[in-house]
């Protein structure tokens, strides 16, 4: 636990300096400053004594660290709203996207490593072991931008970006959803597919599914009763770790689908140098990262019999 919270401090400290290293003024950008425009130096220092931006760094540090003892963030220095408020409706958003996301990957993961391992040696392992290294290693706003051509431009089945909120119209909703969802679940389901067609291939070649198949278990009973139920600890271990790949994929995923989330947040904070938003968002993102890797870290223990007993 102790560690986790020098994660979360060092995460905290490194993104309040490299924020400050960032070109641009917030100044200039919170008073629209362009080619066109260029406010007035008064502007400027008057800008910067009310948010407080013409303070030493090391005062400045210790007043957001003091904030976030009481769980306050700050105010955006843009629109001027807590940002505390702004990631509790961004980060919901987020995991309308997240959730469905995990769901199928881990679901159509484990289902088609199972059926690649079955099949190994055979046509059908080569083309789905190809289909897990396309969506591995295809970029993720590749696939967005192909998914919206085809889908949305060319055969005009889906919208191709912007975002309805469930409770207005559920139907639209998911609509909007539909193209999101697919994008940020397709590294996801490669990696775990990858790693059940690993494991369930290792368990098939050990001495108790011999012994079970001259005993006259079928296949199928072998496999979902006894070799993907001892199988299960690696992929369940890498399913918690693409938590945090969905994190950072959904960043791209939001910008490329215009979808309000956290992500899209973050990428708006940064090109208006919002620094409280920067590191709240940041901030955020990396406590749940570090909490989902400590749950399944705890999980994997507690399924593990040998570290169980340690």
């Amino acid at each position: 636990m102790l560690i986790t919270v020098v994660l979360i401090w060092l995460v905290t400290t490194v993104v309040f300096m490299f924020v400050r290293l960032l070109p641009g003024d917030p100044a200039s950008a919170i008073l629209g400053a362009s080619e066109s425009f260029q406010p007035t130096e008064a502007a400027l220092v008057t800008v910067r004594q009310r948010l407080g931006l013409d303070r030493p760094l090391v005062e400045q540090y210790t007043t957001y660290l003091g904030g976030l003892l009481r769980a306050d963030l700050g105010e955006s220095l843009t629109s001027g709203r807590p940002v505390t408020l702004d990631l509790r409706l961004r980060l919901g958003r987020t995991l309308q996207l997240m959730v469905p996301a995990l769901l199928l990957s881990s679901l159509l993961g484990i289902a088609i490593g199972v059926l690649a391992a079955r099949a190994r040696g055979r046509s059908l392992d080569p083309l789905l072991s190809v289909i897990g290294l396309v969506g591995f290693s295809v970029p993720v706003f590749v696939i967005g931008n192909v998914m919206v051509l085809i889908l949305a431009i060319q055969l005009e089945w889906l919208p191709s970006s912007g975002y309805i909120d469930f409770t207005q119209d559920p139907v639209r909703s998911i609509r909007y959803m539909v193209m999101p969802t697919i994008a940020l679940a397709l590294a996801p389901l490669a990696v775990t597919m990858r790693m059940t067609r690993t494991t369930v291939v290792e368990e098939l070649g050990l001495d108790y599914v011999r012994t079970a198949r001259a005993k006259g278990l079928t296949e199928r009973v072998l496999i979902y009763r006894h070799v993907l139920k001892n199988a299960m600890l690696p992929i369940l271990a890498v399913i918690g770790l693409q938590v945090g790949a969905a994190f950072s994929g959904s960043v791209i995923v939001e910008y490329v689908f215009n979808w309000p989330g956290i992500g899209r947040l973050l990428l708006q904070a940064i090109d208006s140098r919002d620094y409280p938003v920067i590191q709240g968002t940041v901030l955020l993102l990396s406590t749940l990262f570090v909490l989902v890797n400590l749950a399944t870290d705890l999980s994997y223990a507690y399924m593990n019999p040998r570290l169980r007993r340690r």
